[in-house]
């Protein structure tokens, strides 16, 4: 989720079916784009990429750009028939490529979807067919303090649902500490956080008024009502609720994969524990990380070439060492299991990623940015008492039916 951003989608920016430009045969040298501007030439991810290229018998001018960035590119490049070959995109962005006739399908350019997990591979799957294939997942969870819980008394692992969660935060509290913080902010961001809790209660998007959703929105209101969670997350990104965590007061942060490195840095003991469902067992978290997938070029020879090169970047051969600079948990569970016995602290990760779901999953595709932006509008009115929940889920609903 740190890469998604949805700005360009929920504007509802139509796409146009498009090519590259006219050739008789494949280029010389294929572009491949990525939202990675972090990871430089020199970067594990860089050199796979130039391995992949040098496999199918191309040269590769790869190019970074931020996530929105990105799509905004792609978008204009469709347009004036100039795509890259290969593009590696944030998974809720595939459907919107897909509807606008940028992206061919795996069907048609030879790519194999089916190593990697189904959850992950359903972002990225529109009326039956399939758009590139996950590079990785990342998800959230929920990070402790290992100190502050055992000075209130409590064992993170009797910890598997709603009340038993609640009832921790109470203790905390007790003892002197704070409790939780997240990101609720008006902006994906904050669906993206609230979606854990959203279907963990057994809701589903295309209800956003029912009454599970409702207990779910409840649920975040009841902690700020009783200090459980502080009014900060109501503006909280997920960077900024990183930050109060490593305060060292917090009990509880719910965050991702991508604050591994920070959580080593915190100077406080921390662990790692799947946030519960309502009644018990781990609630779908929603997933983000980006597919590789080829867009529509001029000529077949060209397509096929891109999608030996997008084949070969998500491969179990190639895919470890892709996951491992890119700080996901991979989508081939043969590959979990390698990172997982490299680091065994990944194992809860690698669970929550087995049970998350995409946001633009269930068919949803270019519906989703119309139903996000109503959910988040929702908590906001709801965790600043504007409303109560119910009533800010059902005015929510009327909304994504209304923008249908």
């Amino acid at each position: 989720m740190r890469r998604a951003a949805l700005t360009l989608l929920a504007a509802g920016l139509a796409v146009t079916a498009c090519t590259s430009a006219p050739g008789t045969g494949a280029p010389d040298t294929f572009s491949v784009w990525d939202p990675y501007p972090q990871f430089t030439a020199d970067s594990e991810w860089a050199k796979t990429i130039d391995r992949c290229g040098s496999e199918a018998g191309v040269k590769v001018a790869r190019q970074a750009f931020d996530t929105t960035d990105l799509t905004s590119k792609v978008l204009l490049a469709a347009q004036q028939r100039t795509a890259p070959q290969v593009l590696v995109v944030d998974n809720p962005v595939v459907s919107t490529l897909a509807e606008g006739g940028v992206l061919r399908p795996n069907s048609e350019v030879g790519l194999d979807a089916s190593a990697a997990a189904p959850n992950l591979v359903s972002a990225g799957t529109l009326d039956g067919q399939t758009y590139g294939v996950p590079v990785g997942a990342n998800t959230l969870a929920l990070y402790y303090n290992r100190a502050v819980l055992t000075a209130a008394g409590v064992d993170p692992a009797a910890i598997t649902d709603w009340a038993a969660l609640t009832a921790a935060l109470a203790k905390v509290k007790s003892a002197g500490k704070k409790g939780i913080t997240f990101s609720a902010i008006g902006t994906e961001e904050g669906t993206f956080q609230f979606l854990p809790w959203f279907w963990g209660s057994g809701a589903a998007l295309t209800d956003l008024g029912s009454g599970q959703a409702a207990s779910a929105l409840a649920l975040w209101k009841s902690w700020l009502d009783q200090g459980f969670a502080p009014n900060s997350v109501i503006g909280n990104t997920q960077t900024t609720s990183w930050q109060e965590f490593a305060t060292g007061e917090y009990a509880f942060a719910e965050n991702g994969t991508w604050q591994l490195q920070n959580a080593k840095k915190t100077g406080f003991e921390y662990g790692v524990i799947a946030i519960p469902g309502r009644t018990g067992g781990t609630a779908p978290a929603p997933t983000g990380g980006e597919f590789v997938t080829v867009p529509v070029q001029a000529d077949k020879a060209t397509e096929t070439k891109a999608g030996q090169i997008a084949a070969c970047l998500t491969s179990p051969e190639r895919v470890l060492a892709a996951d491992t600079a890119l700080t996901y948990v991979s989508a081939v569970q043969s590959v979990q299991q390698q990172q997982v016995a490299a680091l065994p602290e990944l194992r809860v990760w690698v669970e929550a990623v087995n049970k998350a779901k995409g946001r633009t999953g269930d068919n949803l595709g270019t519906r989703y940015p119309r139903i996000s932006q109503p959910l988040w509008g929702a908590v906001q009115a709801a965790l600043t008492g504007a409303k109560t929940p119910e009533a800010a889920l059902k005015d929510a609903q009327a909304a994504a039916a209304a923008a249908k």
